[in-house]
């Protein structure tokens, strides 16, 4: 059975079949936080079942299995293991639990775990800072929440701010990765095959979705690997804060069905964050550009602004003014977006 089938039978966040992802060959390093993969960084985490987008055991199982008796400094023993990670026992004995409680919390019988017993599984884990947090965010006791409201909603100070920057390409997404504004040269940049007003439309544009099902958006990543396991780290991350968010889960859903790869890294559980990176992009109109890529988050709204930008006096910066200046001629009476006309 195919992984993105088992996820429509257990629920567009349910159960995912068991998927072993094969190790690739390391890149040049783009990535320079902590914590972060590297271009082409396929590493295995073993397999993993989850049995829910934001479950403490599926996190805590898929972290134990991919650590190695070796690197755990655990003797292997003479018994033959099934997978290569950690038996549930020694990950125990490594935290200082006892093997009962692990397991309940593995099982999922409980759901949450106090603020020492989660860092002693961190460290026994050897978990970087932000699966760390993770593992914290996933382990907190679970309140009522309501549902989010279904649209979200930029202030108009954000938009106007993209507005004064017209020289950098910027774009606003919320924790679904839907695009709620850009700039024209951000637009230009990420999207020019897309209407330039499309996240003022019924059906916004969705990076994500671009990523993983959009040819013309996905050819643009010379990294696409590692922007694509970016992009995964970030929906599980948001699925963990928002628990009951049906548009996030309608999304996770979606890709899981409609793409193979989103399926096998979604699985996976991957975890990583980071606001700053190297993008190598392929653009259709001035060719192979790498920019700098930092992402400033709006905590009242949960949104973050995406800004590119590259080095002055560089052949990448040389692009980014091609870029803005095709535009200027492109931008006529006539060629203007609806929004402009209406002003």
């Amino acid at each position: 059975m195919e992984p993105a089938e088992d996820a429509v039978r257990g629920g567009a966040l349910g159960e995912l079949a068991e998927v072993r992802v094969g190790n690739g060959t390391e890149g040049p390093r783009r990535y320079p936080c902590s914590g972060q993969a590297e271009i082409g960084d396929r590493r295995d985490d073993g397999l993993v079942v989850s049995k829910g987008a934001n479950d403490l055991g599926g996190f805590l199982r898929s972290r134990r299995e991919r650590l190695t008796p070796d690197a755990a400094g655990v003797e292997p023993g003479a018994t033959r293991r099934r997978v290569p990670g950690l038996r549930r026992e020694e990950l125990a004995e490594l935290a200082g639990v006892s093997i009962g409680y692990y397991t309940r919390l593995e099982q999922g019988v409980s759901g949450s775990a106090s603020g020492a017993v989660i860092d002693a599984l961190a460290a026994a884990l050897q978990l970087s800072p932000a699966e760390h947090e993770h593992l914290r965010i996933l382990a907190a006791p679970r309140r009522p929440t309501r549902p989010r409201a279904r649209r979200s909603k930029l202030r108009p100070s954000v938009r106007e701010l993209l507005a004064a920057m017209p020289g950098t390409p910027a774009i606003v997404i919320d924790h679904r990765a839907d695009v709620l504004a850009w700039n024209r040269l951000g637009h230009a940049l990420l999207a020019g095959h897309v209407d330039v007003d499309a996240p003022d439309m019924r059906i916004r544009p969705n990076i994500a979705r671009m990523l993983f099902l959009d040819p013309h958006h996905r050819a643009l990543y010379c990294d696409w690997h590692a922007k694509a396991q970016v992009t995964v780290a970030a929906l599980h991350q948001a699925v963990a804060r928002h628990p009951a968010d049906p548009e996030l889960e309608q999304l996770v859903g979606q890709l899981a069905v409609d793409s193979p790869e989103f399926a096998r890294m979604w699985v996976r559980r991957p975890v990583r964050t980071c606001s700053y990176y190297l993008r190598e992009l392929d653009h259709p109109v001035v060719g192979r550009v790498t920019l700098a890529n930092e992402t400033v988050t709006l905590p009242d709204d949960d949104q973050q602004i995406g800004l590119f930008y590259a080095r002055p006096g560089t052949s990448d910066a040389d692009a980014l003014t091609l870029l803005a200046q095709s535009l200027e001629r492109r931008i006529a009476p006539g060629t203007l977006s609806r929004k402009e006309k209406a002003r």
